[in-house]
C-alpha cells in the first residue's frame, strides 16, 4: 500500500540538529541521531514524507555521502523506508532486535520512546529433564528454574520469553520479581554472559501463544532460541516468540 503523502519541508531541517548535545562524531552520526529524536519523540510522523538527499544536502551543507550513509543505514535499522518513484518515508514503527547482540528488552522499548512492562506467568523449580540437562549440558534431575515472561510494548504484547536457569550458577532466580526488572539484568548480575548463540526461525504460534500475543493463528511468530555461557558452563536457554508483524531482526556486516 503506497503511504499517503505529507511533507517534511526543507526550512524545518536547518535546526535539526539543535537538540542533540555537542558531542564529538562523524556528521552522518549526528545526522542519523537527529532524524531518529525527530522520529521517536513523534515530530515527524509515520508515512510522512522525508525531503530527498538533495534537498538535505542543500539545507545543511553537508555532503551527499554523508546523507546517503544516514538515510540508507536509518533504512536498514527500520526507521525510513524507500518507495520507487515516490520518496523516503517514515516507516511504520517496528521493534528489533540486533542479531549479533543479546539486549535487555526494557531498554530497547526504553530507546524506542516507549514504555515496557511485563507480566510473569510461570516461576518454578524444578529437576532437569532429559531433554533440559543437555541443553544446559548438566545432569538429569539437576536443579533448575523455568519462567515464563509475556513483555509489552505500550500495552501491545510482543514477546513470549520462555527460560530455563541453571540454578546452581543463578540460585536466588526463582525470588526474583520480574514485574520490576528483566532476567536478563539478574541473570547479567550474577553471571554475566561471556558467550551465546541463537537460532532463528518462522514458526506458527499455539493457540495460547495466539491468545497471550493478541495475534490470529494465521500470523507467522519469528522465533529465537538462545543460550548463554558464564565461562565454560551455560547459564541459560530461553525461547522468545515474537509476532512477526511487530518485530524484526537487524544485523550490520563489516567489510
Amino acid at each position: 500500500m503506497e503511504p499517503s503523502v505529507s511533507e517534511i519541508t526543507s526550512p524545518n531541517l536547518a535546526n535539526l540538529f539543535d537538540d542533540l548535545p555537542d558531542a564529538p562524531q562523524p556528521i552522518y552520526a549526528k545526522l542519523k541521531q537527529a532524524i531518529s529524536l525527530k522520529i521517536t519523540s513523534g515530530q515527524w510522523q509515520v508515512n510522512q514524507r522525508i525531503p530527498s538527499e538533495s534537498e538535505v544536502v542543500k539545507a545543511l551543507g553537508v555532503s551527499r555521502m554523508t546523507v546517503n550513509r544516514a538515510l540508507r543505514e536509518l533504512t536498514a535499522e527500520g526507521f525510513l523506508v524507500r518507495h520507487q518513484g515516490l520518496g523516503t518515508f517514515v516507516a511504520e514503527k517496528k521493534a528489533h532486535s540486533a542479531l549479533f547482540e543479546v539486549h535487555n528488552i526494557a531498554e530497547e522499548v526504553a530507546a524506542r520512546g516507549h514504555k515496557h512492562r511485563s507480566e510473569l506467568l510461570v516461576l518454578e523449580s524444578a529437576k532437569a529433564t532429559v531433554e533440559e540437562a543437555m541443553t544446559l549440558g548438566v545432569r538429569t534431575n539437576h536443579g533448575i528454574f523455568r519462567s515464563v515472561v509475556l513483555h509489552f510494548e505500550n500495552d501491545l504484547p510482543i514477546q513470549i520469553e520462555e527460560r530455563i536457569v541453571n540454578a546452581n550458577l543463578a540460585p536466588d532466580y526463582d525470588k526474583q520479581d520480574f514485574s520490576l526488572h528483566t532476567s536478563y539484568e539478574y541473570l547479567m548480575s550474577v553471571a554475566p554472559m561471556t558467550e551465546g548463540e541463537h537460532l532463528v526461525e518462522a514458526i506458527l504460534p499455539s493457540p495460547i501463544e495466539c491468545e497471550r500475543l493478541r495475534i490470529k493463528a494465521s500470523e507467522p511468530c519469528l522465533q529465537i532460541k538462545r543460550r548463554t555461557w558464564a565461562g565454560d558452563d551455560i547459564v541459560t536457554a530461553a525461547r522468545l516468540l515474537h509476532p512477526g508483524s511487530r518485530f524484526q531482526l537487524f544485523g550490520h556486516f563489516g567489510r
